[in-house]
């Protein structure tokens, strides 16, 4: 009679069609245990729900800061240029009332330097800016030969020592009273050279000073200059103003270049046999004697009597007056 052998399953073993579990790795072979059918299917309708990184929208980036280090700020101008062209102060007057919180534009307190602005932003500047700028004064100088215009030289004193109270002149009536806080930082607007005399401006004032010397002025000024004739042949047919030839003096009006630029157009006429009016636009360093050597002729006297509106009249040499609160260049 045969005889049958049942064998039997392990303890723990699944029957039926059950999935048999995964493997579990071999220890210290850093293997993954093999996912399951299941789990493999869900791996793979998951990936599919993602969006890959190229389809999704990007973000909108912000918007830059109109600061001085900012690609976008070379789209507008310096916040203290600005001020400048509109004659609110000056460059360097501006860079402080920034520097201090003074300014805002478009309602907004600036303080940062180098900070730029567009044409259309509206400009304003806080109440105690406007006060320092009104206690600045400006100076008119009736200045001697001798002197020079800005700092010394060659032993020369500059014509600012002459600013005293001493020399002040008594016919002024100002309700200014001068002050040593009024030589502060009192700089010449122009030159006069130190062997010419007459008008010479001083001002604390930086709107000032890019009004009468800034590279967009057209401020007339106006001279007297004594001269004559450099070749004893002319100076010997009588005055300048007869032995000049009538197209040199053309010349003096216009043609002329100076430092290998072409002179502004001047107003030259005679006012007697030895002394021609010069009205200039532009003031080159020594400028009238230089214009006068080109066409023969030899500069013995000079002397500033206007700068725009503003005339030398009765001052005396040496002396000096206060810019009156209503006068304007």
């Amino acid at each position: 009679m045969a005889t049958t052998i049942k064998l039997k399953k392990p303890a723990g073993a699944a029957t039926g069609n059950a999935a048999a579990p995964a493997r579990a790795p071999v220890r210290g072979t850093g293997a993954r245990p093999r996912p399951t059918l299941a789990q493999a299917e869900a791996d793979r309708t998951q990936k599919a729900r993602r969006v890959r990184p190229a389809q999704r929208a990007a973000p909108s980036p912000a918007a830059p800061s109109l600061t001085p280090s900012s690609p976008a700020s070379a789209q507008g101008v310096r916040l203290s240029k600005r001020m400048s062209e509109l004659g609110l102060a000056s460059r360097r007057e501006a860079d402080e009332w920034i520097e201090r919180g003074w300014v805002r534009v478009d309602g907004k307190v600036v303080s940062t330097l180098g900070a730029r602005v567009m044409p259309h932003q509206a400009i304003s500047v806080a109440t105690e800016a406007r006060y320092q700028q009104a206690q600045r004064v400006t100076v008119l100088i009736n200045k001697p030969i001798g002197y020079v215009s800005g700092q010394a030289e060659d032993g020369h004193e500059p014509a600012v020592t002459l600013v005293t109270a001493a020399n002040h002149w008594r016919a002024e009536r100002s309700a200014l009273r001068f002050s040593t806080a009024h030589l502060r930082h009192l700089a010449p607007a122009g030159r006069l050279d130190i062997d010419s005399v007459g008008l010479l401006v001083l001002t604390q004032d930086g709107r000032i000073a890019k009004q009468l010397i800034g590279d967009d002025s057209k401020i007339e000024k106006e001279y007297l200059v004594r001269v004559r004739c450099a070749d004893p042949a002319l100076a010997a047919q009588g005055p300048p103003s007869v032995s000049l030839p009538a197209d040199r003096l053309e010349r003096l009006r216009y043609g002329l270049a100076l430092d290998g630029e072409p002179l502004k157009p001047a107003k030259v006429s005679w006012q007697n046999e030895e002394q021609l009016r010069f009205v200039l636009r532009e003031g080159k360093k020594r400028q009238i004697r230089r214009m006068c050597e080109l066409v023969g002729l030899e500069v013995t006297g000079l002397k500033r009597v206007r700068i725009g509106r503003i005339a030398l009249g009765d001052l005396p040499p040496g002396q000096w007056r206060y810019l009156g609160p209503f006068e304007r260049f």
